[in-house]
């Protein structure tokens, strides 16, 4: 299993929902696992219901058998500011430059640095190690940016080799690639089985290999239920054109107490605007199907999560981690 774990996927797929659920299925049985936001949008802490992270690494949940997941939300401006002090021993004149804004400056032009800044300090992680040799974190899970842009923003020494040739950021980032493009690290794509997700995600992973990053699984999240079985559905829609069908579904709502059968009973009123669900039903599925087979044919391994009726919310978290441990991930 790679140790560091990036997450991606189109925006609405619920790829931070799938980031903190895949940390604590990986904190399972006594694990460390440190869930990585780079986005700046304080999703982790809405998943876990918590106050905005601060910078720095924050215990957020326990998982089942005592493992521990901690939570990293980066901030540009105080990465690089660590970076100033790491490599050229700034200090106070790191901060003095802050204030005046060059900071904010410097990574809005060269969104380059940003991005090495980013993953620099998930990459960080995933080599550190305590005083007796032990890595830090057992996985580190990045929650990154949306598909369409992951592979850019992953692909940094391509992004700062017109800015820096050689030195520190030169140095850093291919450090930085050295774990990005190793047995390391995968990169997994969250998506729903509709047509856009679905084509985005082939054009991810598409991106990945093209850019010699390690593609992992495709995970199918929000997966609707099979309400009713393909032969019985069929059989539901085929009414032959003579209409015995619709009469026997209305005499099957009847003895199920619900009104007579007879024509303008309530059984018999009912039945139109239950053939147009499964209809509407029909459809979906064929379309789901149809997805299903799109993501097949990507050659990666394919995962699918259910969709949680009642929404997701922290028991949701903790039950979609549970699903995730049940198929190896």
């Amino acid at each position: 299993m790679s140790r560091l774990q990036v997450v991606s996927g189109k925006g609405g797929t619920g790829k931070t929902t799938v980031a903190a659920a895949l940390a604590l299925a990986l904190a399972t049985e006594g694990k460390r696992t440190l869930l990585v936001e780079v986005e700046g949008r304080q999703g982790i802490a809405q998943v876990f219901e918590t106050e905005p992270l601060p910078y720095g690494e924050h215990k957020i949940a326990v998982a089942p058998g005592g493992g521990e997941v901690f939570a990293l939300a980066i901030d540009v401006e105080l990465a690089l500011l660590d970076y100033l002090q790491m490599f050229y021993r700034l200090g106070s004149a790191g901060r003095a430059l802050k204030k005046m804004g060059a900071i904010d400056f410097a990574t809005t032009m060269a969104p380059g640095v940003r991005d090495v800044l980013l993953t620099g300090k998930a990459c960080e992680a995933v080599r550190r190690k305590d005083k007796q040799g032990r890595f830090a974190y057992d996985y580190v899970v990045m929650d990154a940016p949306p598909t369409g842009r992951v592979t850019r923003f992953l692909n940094v020494n391509d992004e700062v080799a017109g800015l820096a040739r050689i030195g520190p950021i030169h140095n850093q980032a291919q450090a930085v690639m050295r774990v990005l493009k190793s047995p390391e690290t995968a990169v997994h794509l969250v998506t729903l089985l509709e047509e856009m997700p679905v084509q985005e995600t082939a054009d991810g992973i598409a991106e990945l290999r093209a850019a010699r990053l390690p593609v992992g699984r495709v995970l199918v999240n929000m997966v609707r239920p099979a309400l009713i079985g393909d032969a019985d559905l069929g059989r539901a829609l085929d009414d032959g054109g003579d209409g015995t069908r619709h009469a026997e579904l209305a005499r099957t709502l009847s003895a199920a107490g619900l009104g007579s059968a007879r024509p303008g009973g309530p059984a018999r009123r009912l039945v139109d605007p239950l053939l147009e669900q499964a209809a509407e039903y029909a459809e979906r599925h064929a379309l789901e199907a149809a997805q299903r087979e799109v993501l097949a044919g990507l050659g990666q391994p394919l995962h699918e999560l259910p969709l949680y009726a009642g929404g997701m919310d922290l028991a949701g978290v903790y039950r979609l981690s549970k699903e995730l441990r049940s198929q190896g991930l």
